[in-house]
């Protein structure tokens, strides 16, 4: 294949644009950004986790407040009956005798159910105390989860720019070059990753290996318009005057 030596060197401008185009492309791939907010949406799950289990401790726990509160005041509420009976001077003394058993037996009930009732509120403090600190993690969480979504969507905003400007720059290039030789870069390309580089010092520009002397001697007889490729890795090798053929 045959193409102006002026034409080959303009190669170089658009392998520069396109090896900037695949960086964009990797650096949108792999941004770290993208890794901190997976991270940070993982917290952020395992906290809403742990504050749906709290919350579903204390709402239990609220139940169980509520009847023990109930309980309580039912013992109450008998203790009162019977001290009012007692006070009414209409019982027998055997009545009286049963009420006054009755009475203890229900005071020391009512002491047992206010010392659980205290425990349980004890627990329900702590765990509204927990539920709380778990809310403030949750929406740290979320801020984390926000905060690196700004700065993802800022990078990829940075890279958008970068990949608009060098898509116009491609386009300015391309047409500058003949259908074939085009066709040609645009394949190994695909293939390869690079469709051309420069030959500096009997070395590729694209695979870094250098060439053999047979190769570099064959090169050198080459006509200047003639378009030579790299035996190792295929590129189109544009020589300059760095080639120092």
């Amino acid at each position: 294949m045959k193409a102006d030596p002026a034409v080959q060197r303009q190669l170089l401008d658009l392998a520069k644009v396109d090896a900037e185009l695949s960086r964009v492309a990797h650096r949108r791939r792999n941004l770290p950004e993208l890794a901190e907010i997976a991270e940070a949406e993982k917290r952020l799950r395992e906290r809403r986790d742990a504050l749906v289990a709290v919350q579903t401790t204390v709402s239990d726990l609220d139940r169980e407040v509520a009847r023990q509160e109930r309980e309580v005041e039912s013992v109450r509420a008998r203790a009162d009956k019977d001290r009012n009976l007692m006070q009414s001077g209409s019982v027998s003394a055997k009545q009286l005798t049963d009420l006054e058993h009755e009475l203890a037996t229900l005071e020391r009930r009512q002491s047992a159910l206010e010392d659980d009732l205290l425990e349980l509120m004890e627990r329900k403090e702590a765990a509204e105390l927990d539920a709380q600190r778990t809310s403030a993690e949750v929406s740290k969480a979320e801020q984390e989860v926000g905060d690196a979504g700004s700065r993802r969507d800022e990078a990829l905003a940075d890279l958008d720019t970068t990949e608009a400007r060098r898509r116009e720059d491609r386009e300015r290039l391309v047409p500058r070059f003949p259908d074939d030789l085009l066709a040609l870069y645009e394949r190994v390309r695909e293939q390869r990753g690079i469709g051309a580089a420069l030959l500096r010092s009997r070395r590729c520009g694209a695979c870094q290996l250098e060439l053999d002397r047979n190769t570099i001697a064959e090169i050198k007889a080459a006509p200047e318009d003639e378009v030579v490729r790299c035996d190792n890795c295929g590129a189109i090798l544009v020589r300059t005057l760095e080639s120092g053929l």
